[in-house]
């Protein structure tokens, strides 16, 4: 009885101090109206939709930061990231839409916040939105996109998304790649890192790694969040009322956020987290049906696939679970693609069709096998091996886990195709995906798919 009375007291403290930490921190937060005078908006579904707004503002980064991070030039005061966070009615998922900045869309008729010059509606990129109307014009036009109702707006700039970083203690990120890009100077050998607030702020605005450009930098900032997340709830900070004032001051701190979003919604969402796990957030981006779509005097755009974003925002509408709508596979995650991998196919041993067993089986796993196996110079190979030009050894590591037991052996000057020489142990072939692991038609992730293991 003594235990539960202390327990008992040492929650109710704990609930008492945290609601008075919040209710401090509640007046020092930015607010602004992005509801002021919307009409015609869309019908309320079940949950809440925060419209997660990040914006290019560095006013309160030093010198030395802005220089080290390439943070150099005027903002652009426009919109880096713009997602729909949808928290589920019951509190145990939290489903994240990014929505590319180059997306095509309607503008609403406005009055330019600039100018004070009266638009029609028109054509524009979405995060011209901002620069145009700013959160008012960004949410009626987000609404107008995708017909959900947007519930809470929330904005962060650069400053508050590193203080974020720094205080809960740095973010973990695992690559199998190296990831450099001289825009923003990040460079991040291969492997696991805990990544600052500066050097986090670098992975996340990165668009210049590979050929995917801004579709590249969202999967990586859905991946960051992921992490995030996986920081917040696995360390104690949300049980802890000290803790939990000291982060979210951080975040408050240089945030702007809607009128509605108090005390009240912040120690709502700091409950429901307590009992969030990796695998209780979801991630993705609204699917595009045509990259490159040119609009006169806008540039080329993204378009939307009508039918498939529709029935993912109906499924936010609806509650649902995003992950719903995905195919399930038991494929392990490799660094690189099967469908990327050329392999030659050879039997080792003297079992007719071995060659052929193989072959078919890589191929319909995915790999760009020859389809023409050949029997080896040996034919007493009795561990399958995975033959590969040193320069392909990630390619190399990738067909190896497809066949389990396999010996890896770098072969100088054997080029870009693989080569298999099947042995005496060979069973069969191993289901592979790449380390992308989206799925389905709304390629959507989970945290726990995509944290460090």
């Amino acid at each position: 009885m003594r235990a539960v009375t202390t327990l008992s007291v040492v929650v109710l403290a704990s609930a008492g101090i945290g609601h008075a930490v919040m209710t401090s921190l509640d007046a020092d937060i930015a607010r602004v109206d992005p509801f002021k005078d919307m009409k015609n908006r869309p019908r309320a579904g079940h949950g809440m939709n925060v419209l997660l707004v990040g914006t290019d503002g560095r006013e309160k980064i030093n010198k030395e930061e802005r220089r080290k991070y390439r943070l150099g030039g005027a903002p652009c005061h426009c919109t880096d990231a713009i997602m729909i966070v949808h928290i589920s009615e019951d509190r145990k998922r939290a489903s994240v839409v990014s929505l590319p900045r180059d997306s095509y869309a309607a503008m609403p008729a406005h009055v330019d916040r600039t100018t004070g010059k009266r638009h029609r509606g028109h054509p524009i990129k979405l995060n011209a939105a901002y620069a145009e109307g700013g959160p008012q014009l960004t949410v009626r036009t987000v609404e107008s996109m995708t017909k959900v109702k947007i519930d809470h707006y929330l904005e962060v700039d650069f400053t508050s998304f590193m203080r974020t970083v720094d205080v809960v203690g740095g973010v973990q990120i695992c690559t199998a790649a190296p990831l450099k890009d001289s825009y923003t100077g990040l460079n991040l050998p291969a492997g696991r890192h805990t990544l600052a607030g500066g050097q986090a702020l670098q992975y996340v605005r990165a668009r210049h790694i590979d050929g995917a450009s801004d579709l590249g930098r969202m999967k990586r900032q859905q991946r960051f969040m992921a992490a995030l997340v996986e920081r917040i709830t696995s360390s104690g900070i949300l049980l802890n009322p000290m803790k939990f004032r000291d982060v979210t001051r951080a975040v408050l701190g240089s945030v702007r956020a809607d009128k509605g979003f108090g005390t009240d919604e912040m120690l709502d969402l700091g409950r429901a987290m307590r009992n969030f796990s990796p695998s209780s957030s979801e991630f993705t981006t609204v699917p595009i049906g045509r990259m490159g779509y040119a609009v006169k005097g806008v540039g080329s755009t993204l378009k939307w696939d009508p039918v498939k974003a529709e029935r993912l925002f109906q499924a936010l509408r609806e509650d649902q679970p995003l992950s719903a709508h995905r195919s399930r596979s038991a494929a392990r995650i490799v660094s690189v693609a099967p469908q990327q991998i050329r392999v030659q196919v050879e039997n080792g041993t003297r079992t007719p069709g071995l060659g052929r067993r193989v072959d078919a089986a890589l191929a319909s796993t995915g790999f760009r096998t020859t389809r023409a196996p050949v029997n080896a110079a040996a034919r007493d190979v009795k561990r399958t091996i995975v033959a590969h030009d040193p320069r392909w050894d990630r390619s190399a590591k990738s067909l190896a886990t497809a066949l389990p037991g396999s010996e890896l052996r770098p072969v100088k000057g054997l080029g870009a195709t693989l080569k298999v020489i099947a042995g005496t142990d060979f069973e069969r072939v191993h289901k592979v995906r790449a380390e992308d692991p989206g799925q389905g038609e709304f390629g959507v992730v989970r945290g726990d798919e995509v944290a460090c293991s």
